[in-house]
């Protein structure tokens, strides 16, 4: 007699990659947001000095990738305006993932925490005082 364990479904690093490989700009973001929570993933959280994310599931189940290029210097000093402009550029595709993470690191964010339960999309400073925090809209259809 088989015995039936229920198993969680683990997303792998292929998976997530798949998925971001389709992500542009900032405007395909909620597309690359729905695609995450399919596979399972709750919340992640992305560094910025490296480009390295951890990404976490259901049960503990946790992967981080990593880096993604050279180490960028995190300016000390926030500057949520500067940051607002930046943001506010790539979500209207004007800027690519590599430049928004420099534009970023100049303007003091340090990691972003996406939770993808409650929609939101939280950017820090180095001192972990929350800079700005978004609502991800639905997916365009």
């Amino acid at each position: 007699m088989l015995s039936h364990q229920s198993t969680a479904i683990m997303f792998t690093l292929n998976q997530i990659k798949e998925a971001h490989s389709k992500v542009k700009s900032g405007a395909d973001f909620p597309g690359y947001v729905q695609e995450l929570v399919l596979l399972g993933v709750n919340r992640y959280n992305t560094f910025v000095a490296e480009g390295r994310t951890i990404y976490y599931g259901k049960n503990g189940y946790e992967i981080q990738s990593d880096a993604k290029y050279s180490t960028l210097v995190i300016s000390q000093h926030s500057n949520k305006n500067l940051f607002s402009q930046t943001l506010k550029a790539h979500q209207e595709g004007k800027t690519d993932y590599p430049t928004f993470c420099r534009d970023c690191s100049k303007s003091g964010i340090e990691k972003w925490v996406v939770d993808l339960s409650a929609r939101t999309c939280t950017y820090y400073d180095t001192r972990g005082k929350e800079i700005v925090v978004e609502s991800i809209p639905e997916p365009k259809i």
